[in-house]
């Protein structure tokens, strides 16, 4: 597969120095020689289309106060008819500066202080935060893992679900960090106690552009008018492009009164202008990013798959979640009776690795690292080593 991959017209072994480029990634590390492999951010160059879409813009000169084009939302759903198969009107969709402004916004504008949102750890660490800054309260409906899968606790859902206070679900779909791509089954069955319930879910799909063959994303929405208009679905060009940094993403629903709600809230916080670059990034990644995508993906399950034999024989203690999705590896680290954060600070001051705790994600995630796989392979294959030799020490 390498050489089939390298014979493509994306070099994705390139190596960029991203150090001094204000890099979250790379230049918050508390030192020049330590290896990021933490925070969500490819160290790929973004699709040639994209680059030159933002060239030409700049060549403009002038970068005024700019609306959101018909083109825009036409890109959207040219993108979700294509990859998804599901048909997004126009008026249902709103323009977001990315998808946590958007769960901000969602939160504030359809739970009230003292309302409940439930959640499913372990889980994108800023749901968290999202939702402790809206004042509103946190229910875990902890995920259930067995034999190094995951799946969703219905029995659970449904007794908490039953909770006068919960109003909102949010769903991680497909899920960070485990990888999961939910099926249409999991999604009808969540679905259908949230509306018994009356609660509505906000469904997460920023990775839904990051599922690996033989699996398939299926929106929340796509499942019939019932669960869509019960239901606001966040997503963005952002993880799948590499265009964190441009700040640009959306949201959608059918429900005209969540639509309203939302809107006003994104107005009180001043957040409905996108600037010219995120609209254009955007257009350019929906029409023209579609073979780099392609390529992109072989490359990140190619370097899945040697994370996965190189810890089978290196560290076979160990166990490698499958990656059904996304380019982040949950790696099962039960073995090591040291807790994981600091087994991750150990890593990051001995050994210039930096992953990110499991427990970052939820008390659920305490045997667990995880490990940012969208790099190039010979930096991949430098981390792999930082980590076998941390674990030689331990186990």
């Amino acid at each position: 597969m390498r050489s089939n991959l390298l014979s493509m017209d994306f070099n994705f072994d390139e190596i960029i120095n991203r150090k001094g480029t204000a890099s979250i990634k790379w230049d918050a590390a508390p030192s020049q020689d330590v290896l990021p492999m933490w925070v969500a951010d490819m160290d790929f160059k973004t699709a040639p289309p994209i680059i030159e879409a933002l060239q030409q813009r700049v060549s403009h000169g002038i970068f005024g106060y700019t609306q959101t084009p018909l083109e825009f939302y036409n890109a959207i759903i040219g993108w979700w008819e294509k990859q998804h198969h599901f048909i997004l009107e126009k008026e249902n969709l709103i323009a977001t500066t990315g998808v946590i402004p958007a769960l901000s916004a969602s939160i504030n504008a359809l739970a009230k202080k003292g309302d409940s949102v439930i959640m499913q750890p372990p889980v994108y660490n800023h749901f968290y935060i999202t939702l402790r800054n809206s004042g509103v309260g946190i229910v875990e409906n902890n995920l259930i893992y067995n034999n190094g899968n995951y799946a969703i606790d219905f029995d659970d859902l449904e007794r908490k679900a039953s909770d006068a206070s919960v109003k909102l679900l949010i769903i991680s779909n497909p899920h960070n960090p485990v990888g999961r791509v939910w099926n249409r089954e999991e999604l009808q069955k969540l679905g259908d106690i949230c509306q018994k319930h009356g609660i509505v879910v906000i469904s997460d799909e920023i990775h839904s552009d990051l599922v690996y063959e033989g699996f398939k994303h299926i929106p929340f929405a796509s499942l019939g008018h019932a669960y869509s208009a019960q239901s606001v679905t966040l997503s963005s060009p952002s993880k799948t492009f590499n265009l964190a940094g441009v700040q640009v993403g959306y949201l959608f629903t059918e429900n005209m009164e969540f639509r309203n709600k939302i809107q006003k809230q994104l107005a009180s916080q001043e957040m409905e202008l996108l600037s010219p670059f995120a609209i254009e990034a955007l257009i350019a990644a929906y029409d023209g990013g579609q073979q780099w995508l392609d390529a992109l993906k072989l490359y990140l399950y190619d370097n899945y798959l040697y994370l996965k034999t190189f810890v089978e024989k290196h560290m076979p203690q160990l166990n490698v979640t499958p990656l059904q999705a996304t380019y982040l590896v949950w790696l099962d680290c039960s073995a090591v009776s040291k807790p994981v954060s600091a087994l991750a600070s150990q890593l990051l001051q001995d050994h210039k690795l930096w992953v990110n705790p499991g427990t970052m994600y939820g008390d659920e995630g305490q045997n667990f690292l995880r490990i940012n796989i969208a790099c190039p392979r010979p930096l991949l294959e430098e981390g792999l080593g930082k980590l076998l030799l941390a674990f030689n020490k331990m186990l």
